[in-house]
């Protein structure tokens, strides 16, 4: 099933970009689909024998021999509240690539690779009951499709390191002290609050959108508005709902009252196809999630002197 499925990887890449993207399907133990961006995939397999110690994480399954790497395997079924899969020889794996780390997550079925219009996916009503995990719904030939939000599952099993180091701080200290904000652009609630206390760290003010639309209305309402309350820098995810962060530049470069503005793409979608597309967008830089100092760098470099 896995080569079928990722053979065709390569065509939807071409949707990059274009506010839509490409996901693969799966389910969880119901008729609930949901769903995964292909370019976090590496592979689907069917379930290994996996080994696991007593103190591992609840959600951790167990580990694996992945093409020479030991890989840990989350069953995805747990952490969405379904029965566990971790003693089903029938489940399958979807190895992923998720912010410079690989891992497995078990799930009931695959089922194939869809195209999603970003203008269609909304963030989930609270009274759907998914919680933190899914960050955006759209419909799929009628049937609702629920976009798993991969990064709040993984820090729920492993929070990443938001802090600093002091050379990066006194770096920071040492700029001219003048007031400075940030939008910072993301749909997952974990990524915004990482990215806020970062730069609380560094003395800077963060406005905080949903998603590239919500994004882009901001900053053009804060153009009609006072000097001192623009922003200086925009940090943007890639994959979200209604408007990515590819479309997002794009309107900002095509944008008379904002084509000024500095943009980093901060994305989980790490590889060389990225780095080629945020040139193509004209974003100033592209920083693969999570690396404090890594961003708090590219963050000074790229602020206005």
């Amino acid at each position: 099933m896995a080569r079928p499925l990722l053979d065709t990887v390569e065509t939807f890449t071409r949707l990059a970009g274009h506010n839509r993207v490409a996901m693969l399907l799966f389910r969880l133990g119901d008729g609930q689909a949901f769903g995964i961006n292909v370019f976090k995939v590496r592979e689907v397999l069917r379930r290994p024998k996996l080994e696991r110690m007593p103190s591992m994480h609840q959600l951790v399954a167990g580990s694996f021999d992945y093409r020479g790497m030991t890989i840990p395997v989350i069953d995805l079924a747990a952490a969405m509240g379904y029965p566990p899969l971790a003693s089903d020889a029938e489940a399958h794996l979807i190895v992923t690539e998720f912010s410079r780390s690989v891992q497995g997550f078990l799930v009931s079925t695959v089922d194939r690779i869809v195209h999603v219009d970003g203008v269609n996916m909304a963030a989930p009503p609270g009274a759907l009951g998914y919680g933190p995990r899914v960050n955006a719904v759209t419909r799929l030939d009628g049937d609702l499709l629920a976009i798993v939000d991969v990064e709040q599952v993984l820090a729920s099993i492993e929070p990443q390191n938001v802090a600093l180091s002091e050379r990066v701080q006194q770096a920071a200290q040492g700029r001219p002290n003048r007031h400075r904000r940030l939008l910072v652009v993301d749909d997952s609630l974990v990524a915004r609050k990482q990215l806020v206390d970062l730069f609380r760290q560094m003395d800077l003010e963060c406005i905080v959108a949903h998603d590239g639309q919500e994004g882009l209305d901001r900053l053009r309402a804060l153009a009609e508005g006072p000097v001192d309350e623009r922003v200086d820098l925009v940090i943007s995810d890639i994959e979200m709902p209604r408007m990515d962060g590819y479309a997002l530049t794009r309107a900002i470069r095509e944008d008379a009252s904002l084509r000024h503005l500095r943009v980093l793409l901060h994305s989980s979608l790490s590889g060389v196809f990225n780095e080629a597309m945020v040139a193509g967008v004209s974003a100033d830089r592209f920083i693969a999630k999570f690396q404090p100092d890594v961003l708090a760098n590219a963050v000074l470099e790229l602020l206005p002197g």
